[in-house]
């Protein structure tokens, strides 16, 4: 939409999107602090996770509940709170809101509605993982949480498998084995990989190698299975296809030892998808030796 063309901000209250610690509450920015302090209702993914945290800063607030299964129900009820001219503070349990969390429905709608959305950065694993983590950061692709189900999620790393940039994952405690075998069966032994594990708290933990060295390390962690989980992949150097012109040279190289070089190149193409005359080419030399 041109910027001649937006929705002119209406008289009413502020949204504002606040970073929470992700375990260290030290790591509560002074900014947040005085959002919070001076919010007339706080939307919270878990009150009593969120309370706690009120509590820690002396602030006794109107709370909210609006975490997945009730985000749409929730949003006539803050935008009228707006509508009253009173300020809005949105958190999440640990984090960066919508980042993984709640809360990507009411932004849009308090934006369609012409309220200000305004963020207040802070904690976010994402960014913490990568910064300590030392995989190129110049492009990264975050995948969130995959499906909990082993079909849906080896499914969805085929589709990152060609990814040349790094990849960032989400992962809990009691699926975090079942993900790096899947990981591993789907992008190999070799992968490089980090994992960081109960980011900024007392047993911050971070295992890198290959995939198959992070995986052993974990399981030898008496601790390892506790905690939430960011797992970084490096992307992968090789293009799309790269497997099939490998796997091409060797059907190649055995057919024309009992077929005539143009059926060789032929049946070839057929199953990989390569152009005949390149593989012509390629078998009359594998002929010729």
């Amino acid at each position: 939409m041109p910027s001649s063309e937006r929705t002119p901000v209406s008289v009413g209250g502020q949204l504002y999107v606040v970073a929470t610690p992700i375990g260290n509450l030290d790591d509560l920015t002074e900014r947040a602090r005085q959002v919070l302090a001076k919010a007339d209702l706080v939307a919270a993914e878990d009150t009593r996770h969120s309370g706690r945290l009120l509590n820690h800063l002396g602030l006794n607030k109107q709370m909210l509940a609006l975490h997945d299964h009730n985000e749409r129900a929730r949003v006539n009820q803050i935008l009228e709170a707006l509508s009253q001219g009173q300020s809005v503070a949105l958190v999440s349990d640990a984090g960066t809101p919508l980042i993984s969390d709640p809360g990507y429905i009411l932004v849009r709608e308090a934006r369609a509605a012409g309220y200000q959305v305004s963020p207040i950065p802070g904690a976010c694993a994402l960014v913490a993982a990568l910064s300590a983590a030392g995989l190129p950061t110049d492009q990264f692709l975050f995948a969130g949480f995959l499906p909990a189900k082993r079909a849906g999620r080896k499914a969805a790393l085929e589709n990152f498998k060609w990814q040349p940039a790094t990849l960032v994952f989400y992962e809990s405690p009691h699926r975090i084995c079942d993900f790096m075998e899947d990981l591993i069966e789907v992008l190999g032994l070799e992968r490089e990989c980090v994992l960081g594990r109960e980011l900024t708290k007392t047993f911050e933990t971070f295992y890198a190698g290959t995939a198959a060295k992070v995986f052993a390390d974990l399981q030898a962690d008496p601790h390892g299975s506790k905690g939430e989980f960011v797992v970084m992949v490096r992307g992968s150097d090789e293009a799309p296809g790269a497997e099939a012109a490998v796997d091409a040279d060797k059907l190649l190289a055995m057919l024309v030892k009992e077929l005539p070089v143009k059926k060789a190149a032929r049946i070839v193409s057929d199953v990989c998808g390569l152009g005949k005359n390149e593989l012509y080419q390629r078998a009359l030399v594998l002929k010729g030796g």
